[in-house]
């Protein structure tokens, strides 16, 4: 839904609005006159001739009423329905940059909309790649065990054995450089997978090592069952909950590991639009200290990553029944 929460194109360029600073949201006019409807002020580019540097200043002689599911830059949504109504936006079609405007004068909050379906997105995708692998290379070293456990165990060992970001650095860089977005876009989350997995297989070898002598588990056995019906029907099945949670305390990883490498220039690049992305306008210290809202994305993705925390704290606890 990133199209209808966004006021604007996400690339739509704008001279008129380069570096302008986000729009104070106001109940009281100039005159100290009160207003129900909250309403912006329009925002005036100036350059001093002397420095040549821009500035905005508040042309306070109009105001421009905030609005609901307003008209505005036509889009699709989900990829095959036409529209132009987003959430909010201003009177008389009137330009809106409540987080400001960046070097090309593309509005903020847009594009951090937009960043979040693809920062979001490539987190639980690369969890959900993880779930698979690692429940299946930990599933068969757990029940198995012998050589089978040694092997994947060493394999785990190896792969954990190697930084985290120097491996995803690395597996990036390897990447083509002439792929369209959508295969980088993929490419990264396979990356983020691989080096995921190996947490989660652990904790499921360790619950099979566990439960495989268990009465329930030895009476399915004895009643014919096959290993792979065992693994898949009684197994998993007794600490699903806790693999769940620990996969949404695992999400934050994964999407600090897209924003880092994008941050870099080693995950997604322009014009593709990612957290991280956004985060590579903050990389200039003199930027920052003009344009501090440059800065945002990385609010969103403190935001994101302690709300995964908090949700995964959570469904550990329920998990748990020692808790209780």
């Amino acid at each position: 839904y990133c199209e209808f929460i966004a006021p604007h194109d996400p690339h739509r360029l704008n001279t008129k609005f380069i570096h302008a600073p986000p729009q104070k949201v106001r109940f009281f006019d100039a005159g100290g006159a009160f207003h129900f409807r909250p309403f912006v002020y329009r925002h005036i580019q100036q350059r001093d001739p002397v420095t040549l540097r821009l500035s905005y200043h508040e042309d306070r002689s109009e105001r421009f009423h905030l609005r609901f599911f307003v008209e505005g830059d036509p889009y699709t949504l989900w990829g095959w329905i036409p529209m132009q109504r987003h959430l909010i936006g201003l009177d008389n079609g009137e330009r809106l940059f409540l987080l400001g405007a960046d070097r090309m004068g593309r509005d903020l909050l847009s594009r951090i909309a937009y960043g979040a379906r693809i920062s979001l997105s490539i987190g639980l995708i690369g969890i959900a790649i993880s779930f698979v692998l690692g429940l299946i290379m930990g599933g068969i070293s757990g029940y198995f065990g012998g050589r089978i456990d040694d092997v994947i165990q060493r394999l785990i060992e190896f792969i954990m054995g190697i930084p985290g970001l120097p491996l995803w650095m690395t597996l990036s860089a390897a990447l083509p450089p002439d792929w369209p977005i959508i295969r980088v876009y993929f490419g990264i989350t396979i990356i983020l997978a691989f080096v995921g997995w190996t947490g989660l297989a652990r904790v499921v070898r360790g619950r099979f090592l566990a439960l495989r002598e268990e009465d329930f588990v030895m009476a399915a056995r004895l009643g014919g069952a096959r290993e792979s019906r065992i693994i898949a029907k009684h197994l998993v099945p007794s600490f699903l909950s806790y693999i769940i949670a620990a996969l949404t305390l695992a999400v934050p990883q994964m999407i600090l590991g897209e924003t880092a490498l994008s941050f870099i220039g080693l995950g997604l690049r322009s014009p593709a639009i990612s957290w991280g992305v956004l985060l590579q306008d903050a990389m200039n210290i003199r930027a920052v200290a003009h344009f501090p809202w440059l800065l945002l994305p990385g609010v969103f993705v403190i935001v994101a990553v302690l709300a995964f925390n908090f949700l995964g704290d959570g469904l550990r606890d329920a998990a748990d029944p020692y808790t209780r």
